[in-house]
């Protein structure tokens, strides 16, 4: 197993008050990783670091065996995507979104790449013009997601990209989550309040609890856990 993500007691504080407090793990390549946790467990924390939206005030991140403040910043975020719940748009069409990314970059998106990228997502070639604000919510998510893989990013950060959504649209994303990942070889770290999808969709599982991982493992294997505050989260009641 080739590690896509390694960290090495990694904190992070404010003020005095300490929200990561030493996480050192690894994040495996080519697969889905899910974060779990109670509120302020410090997940989203983390997740920022990874893309540098945040800087650890000690630790160490290595993103592909490379210091991750070494990265230039437009670099990594080309390299590590994000999207979020709230999938935010600019005024226009779909197609105006999915060029964003290029733009950014004074480069322009073919008009046939931006029509294989929906397929991918599962949004249609009809819609390449449809005014964004016209999308439902599922299909806005579709789309940020497509937004983010314009770039070929090698890890992609998702931060509760389903909570809002309805629970067809929320299988409907687990599945294209599913098959980016496959098609790209992506690696993928994925927050979600949802156990059973964590451990469903997530090859590995990390546990988050008051800015500490207490449990890292196959999602399998994470509900055999012999740490009792991880079993008072699994079974919804967190000590």
């Amino acid at each position: 197993m080739k590690e896509a993500i390694q960290l090495k007691d990694v904190k992070y504080q404010t003020d005095n008050n300490q929200i990561l407090k030493g996480i050192s793990g690894d994040i495996s390549e080519g697969d889905i990783t899910t974060f779990v946790g109670p509120s302020g467990a410090g997940k989203t924390t983390l997740l920022k670091m990874l893309n540098g939206l945040l800087t650890p005030t000690s630790g160490e991140i290595m993103i592909n065996g490379k210091e991750l403040n070494t990265y230039e910043p437009t670099d990594l975020r080309k390299y590590v995507g994000i999207a979020l719940q709230s999938a935010p748009m600019v005024d226009g069409d779909v197609f105006d979104n999915l060029s964003l990314p290029l733009k950014l970059q004074n480069r322009s998106l073919e008009e046939e790449e931006a029509i294989n990228i929906l397929n991918v997502v599962g949004l249609e070639e009809s819609q390449l013009h449809q005014n964004v604000k016209d999308l439902s919510g599922g299909q806005r998510q579709k789309l940020s997601i497509a937004r983010t893989l314009v770039n070929r990013p090698k890890v992609l950060l998702l931060d509760e990209i389903t909570s809002s959504l309805d629970q067809t649209s929320q299988k409907e994303i687990d599945e294209l989550i599913q098959r980016v990942s496959k098609k790209y070889g992506t690696t993928i770290i994925w927050i979600t309040h949802n156990l059973n999808q964590a451990l469903t969709v997530g090859t590995y599982t990390w546990i988050l609890m008051d800015g500490e991982l207490l449990e890292a493992g196959r999602s399998e294997d994470i509900q055999n856990s012999t740490n009792e505050h991880v079993q008072a989260f699994l079974k919804g009641v967190v000590k």
